[in-house]
């Protein structure tokens, strides 16, 4: 493969910056957010189900937002600006964290912050298409997700020595979380620029005298469009079910480790090594997606994260979490990579914006069903064991909806 041009390296940053929010979302605000809710008399099962709430009211807010975004982005000159939009909502909202000191008022700030981070995905993954060619999309989305992993390692790093080490260095507990909030937002704005600077959307629907008002004819016939693709369809369908179970993984990794007695340091070091171990095992899928067809190796990733959750049923030791950390390293990656480009794919580059907006539907707005029927779970069963039974089932259907994909697919039922 050529080297990577300059504009797909610009794009590529964006998930660099972006993964800083989202590694330290799964790793020191869970923490952080848990030990406030703790002073507060707030039990270790309701806390971690208050997080699964705010989690799951987030995804059903971009769920709703995805789809109405997609159809008006995908008008000449709206992507971009609707992009920046979103990314802002995240920065602020990252950085404006370190003011809450309160469990409620910074679950608030924090589905704020996560909103604008995943609405802005409905347009950073559709600019896929602009950024290079469906022979490149394979390669360039791993890289796109590996650098994220490794790139986000150092404000995450930077942020770890304060709040590790926040006694030595004579700083209390609170102001080591600002200066970690401010780092990985100011992070996150400063890599994002130069696609900013560079970006032209190419492909698009012409502007039109009533674009908000014909946005939603557009919505209702996508969806319609969307229905007569069985392979489209199905693929949609198996995303929701496959894609739950990782996201669920990665919001609640760290409330789980805790309920069942894993030291915080061992979870954030055992974390970051999840970061540093994707990184290789990223690009490694994207280059065998050359070899191997992409979708011999999304159905061997949702196979690896069923062990996953079979393997965390029976976790209560840090050496489990820290080999559970590198197990999904492997697959984390390769699964979100490797199924946002085959969906560009199979999809029209010119309404790449609107599909896009039903696929964070079927993606990331379904995370809602995980996070929520794992948090009604724990507060039944008073374990955390029992949310993560569900996510199983979830790989599992999963499973059987893509292969049904592909048969539609090699069938030519596009």
């Amino acid at each position: 493969m050529d080297k990577l041009t300059k504009l797909e390296k610009k794009w590529i940053l964006y998930d660099v910056g972006n993964s800083a929010f989202v590694l330290l979302g799964t790793t020191i605000i869970p923490i952080y957010y848990k030990n406030i809710a703790e002073a507060s008399g707030i039990t270790a099962a309701d806390s971690t189900a208050y997080f699964s709430y705010a989690t799951s009211i987030v995804t059903i807010i971009v769920a709703i937002l995805g789809p109405v975004l997609g159809t008006l982005a995908d008008t000449k000159g709206f992507k971009k600006p609707m992009f920046t939009f979103f990314v802002m909502m995240g920065v602020i909202g990252c950085s404006g964290l370190a003011v809450p000191k309160t469990w409620l008022a910074f679950l608030v700030v924090y589905v704020l912050a996560k909103v604008g981070l995943n609405a802005s995905f409905v347009f950073y993954d559709a600019m896929l298409g602009d950024v290079t060619t469906d022979e490149r999309m394979d390669v360039v989305s791993a890289q796109g997700y590996a650098w994220g992993y490794i790139g986000s390692c150092i404000p995450f790093i930077f942020s770890l020595v304060f709040v590790l080490f926040s006694d030595t260095i004579g700083i209390s507990g609170d102001a080591a979380m600002t200066i970690a909030f401010l780092v990985n937002g100011a992070w996150w704005l400063l890599v994002t620029l130069p696609l900013l600077k560079s970006y032209e959307q190419k492909h698009y629907v012409e502007r039109s005298p009533h674009p908000v008002r014909d946005s939603f004819g557009r919505l209702a016939g996508i969806f319609s469009e969307i229905h007569r693709k069985p392979a489209v369809w199905y693929f949609l369908l198996a995303f929701f079910f496959y894609i739950d179970g990782v996201y669920t993984i990665i919001d609640m990794a760290t409330s789980y480790g805790k309920d069942v007695g894993i030291s915080d340091t061992n979870l954030l070091l055992a974390l970051l090594l999840t970061q540093v171990v994707a990184f290789p095992c990223s690009i490694l899928f994207g280059y065998l997606s050359r070899r191997v067809k992409n979708t011999a190796l999304i159905q061997a990733s949702i196979i690896g994260y069923f062990g996953v959750v079979l393997f965390a049923l029976q976790l209560d030791k840090a050496w489990e979490f820290w080999f559970l950390a590198v197990w999904v390293a492997v697959f984390q990656g390769a699964i979100q990579s490797l199924s946002r480009s085959y969906f560009a794919k199979i999809v029209p580059k010119e309404k790449a914006t609107e599909y896009f907006g039903f696929f964070d539907i079927f993606g990331k707005g379904a995370a809602f069903m995980g996070t929520l029927l794992m948090g009604i779970s724990t507060q039944l069963f008073n374990t955390s064991r029992a949310g993560v039974s569900i996510l199983a089932v979830m790989f599992a259907v999963g499973f059987v909806l893509f292969r049904t994909a592909v048969s539609k697919a090699d069938a030519g039922h596009a």
